[in-house]
């Protein structure tokens, strides 16, 4: 039997990673979709486990071989997306797929898979406490911490298009209330 998938998505700074990890801990049968992006290769990422690093050509090379379930130019020469072969490998072994991927993304998945995917949206509990997270990461400039909250308000107002909205206001409340989504959701 084919896994089902898992959609986590959020405006960057509300908290959809860490959800994840805890989510990937819980005996919920998921294994995580590492996705492809063409950023730069952060402190402590690590290849394959955090994303598959490629250069903008390469990224742009897989586009025309359609080789992405989902991608999108986040920002200028910065893509993100997540490739076929990842998901069927995942779903083929009889797991669960958990992605953690922006709005548009997400979306997508929702749209290409149907009812075999649950698509959550992590809510930051306001804008000022999701730009105090973006701010103590402390990888901003200012300049890229205001695009990212801009682009924020504008995910925010897809958050009716997700099967569910979770606020994370209280991290173990919001694993939890995942947590229980996803068991209804795969049992």
């Amino acid at each position: 039997m084919q896994g089902k998938l898992i959609i986590i998505s959020a405006p960057s700074g509300a908290g959809k990673t860490s959800i994840v990890k805890e989510l990937l801990c819980a005996d919920l049968n998921l294994a995580f979709s590492v996705s492809a992006c063409s950023r730069e290769k952060r402190a402590g990422e690590i290849e394959g486990k955090d994303y598959y690093f490629l250069s903008v050509e390469d990224f742009k090379q897989k586009i025309k071989n359609q080789e992405f379930v989902e991608w999108e130019e986040v920002y200028k020469d910065h893509f993100y997306g997540t490739l076929k072969t990842e998901v069927e490998k995942i779903r083929k072994a009889g797991k669960n797929v958990i992605f953690d991927v922006d709005v548009v993304g997400g979306l997508n998945i929702k749209k290409l898979y149907g009812k075999e995917a649950l698509a959550i949206f992590i809510k930051p509990p306001s804008e000022e406490i999701l730009k105090d997270r973006l701010q103590n990461r402390n990888t901003e400039s200012d300049e890229k911490l205001n695009m990212r909250i801009e682009k924020a308000r504008q995910e925010i107002s897809q958050a009716g298009k997700f099967d569910i909205s979770i606020i994370n206001d209280d991290l173990t409340t919001a694993i939890a209330e995942c947590k229980k989504v996803i068991e209804k959701f795969i049992h």
